[in-house]
């Protein structure tokens, strides 16, 4: 057997953790079975290098969830609607900067399935950063690359260069200003110190990061904006207002920027606190940038459709998994 066919025969060992009901009025729940069609489905349609039915040992160690909030959630029986389940706040704004649309843009693309499968070398781990320097725009890069599907190190030189110049190329295109990419700046291919991968993820060496520090819901990561404490991943899609509020902050801009002309730019806040309804926020703030100063009549009515339609936004999740 040569090295390259070696590198099949690897695995993943996966712990799940968080909260999932086992048994519902006497009926068991298989919910390690779920668990793991479900994380090796999501693993087989993600990964391009990942053999779940043979690589993923996965040990379910989920729980079922506290008393206090189990109760919360089942009084939507009694009261009609979903129960805040934290005290927490969405943020959104629109439109996106150019630079935002720019790093969105070379992120989708060189993640998307046309790219893949042209360049199935490279993996799905890619972080882009897009900073504005002089009159132009700099993407740093940084890429797994599966190592079985490179030959040497000038083939990942090769793969390094021919992703800097795509992601140059989808920026550029979106752009006047004149645009430059680097990728994998840690590397030193002298010393074969290269950012190489079995199954194209880092999780395989352990760097598994936490959720609380990635994209949020618009797909960007973005200091110098509003930003809500929470990211979407991992919460509950129906009484979680971080995450729901998350969506519908964006929702109620895209709309009131859509259906008003004279609104250049909005950024919408919601806060709620736990035990009250979903779609009966604390407070919400659309903050409307417009050419005169003054508040079009019909923000107050977009955002009260906007608002009351919370509670049947775990729908949308289901089907398109964001806003």
């Amino acid at each position: 057997m040569d090295k390259r066919q070696q590198w099949h025969f690897w695995y993943w060992m996966v712990a799940l953790a968080g909260r999932a009901v086992a048994e519902f009025r006497g009926a068991r729940i298989r919910v390690e079975d779920i668990a793991t069609e479900a994380v090796g489905g999501w693993l087989r349609e993600n990964l391009n290098d990942f053999d779940a039915a043979r690589g993923l040992r996965l040990t379910c160690m989920t729980k079922p969830g506290s008393p206090d909030l189990v109760d919360l959630f089942l009084r939507q029986h009694e009261t009609g609607a979903p129960l805040a389940n934290d005290t927490s706040v969405g943020v959104g704004y629109t439109p996106l900067s150019e630079l935002e649309r720019v790093v969105l843009a070379a992120e989708q693309h060189l993640n998307g399935p046309a790219f893949k499968q042209a360049r199935p070398e490279t993996g799905e781990d890619i972080k882009v950063i897009g900073v504005r320097q002089g009159g132009g725009i700099k993407l740093i890069l940084s890429c797994t690359f599966t190592g079985r599907r490179l030959s040497g190190l000038a083939a990942y030189r090769h793969a390094r260069e021919a992703l800097a110049d795509e992601a140059a190329r989808t920026a550029q295109s979106l752009t006047i200003r004149e645009v430059s990419a680097r990728v994998n700046r840690g590397d030193d291919i002298d010393r074969g110190s290269v950012y190489l991968t079995i199954g194209g993820t880092s999780a395989e060496c352990g760097d598994d990061g936490e959720v609380g520090g990635g994209n949020r819901s618009n797909g960007l990561i973005t200091p110098f904006r509003p930003m809500t404490i929470d990211a979407m991943a991992g919460k509950n899609p129906i009484t979680h207002v971080g995450k729901l509020y998350s969506a519908a902050a964006i929702r109620l801009a895209r709309r009131a920027v859509d259906e008003q002309p004279e609104i250049r730019i909005c950024e919408c806040v919601l806060v709620n606190e736990m035990g009250r309804p979903v779609h009966q926020p604390l407070f919400a703030r659309p903050a409307i940038g417009t050419e005169d100063g003054g508040l079009p009549s019909g923000v107050r009515d977009i955002a009260e459709v906007e608002i009351a339609s919370i509670v049947g936004l775990w729908r949308d999740f289901l089907t398109d998994g964001v806003c």
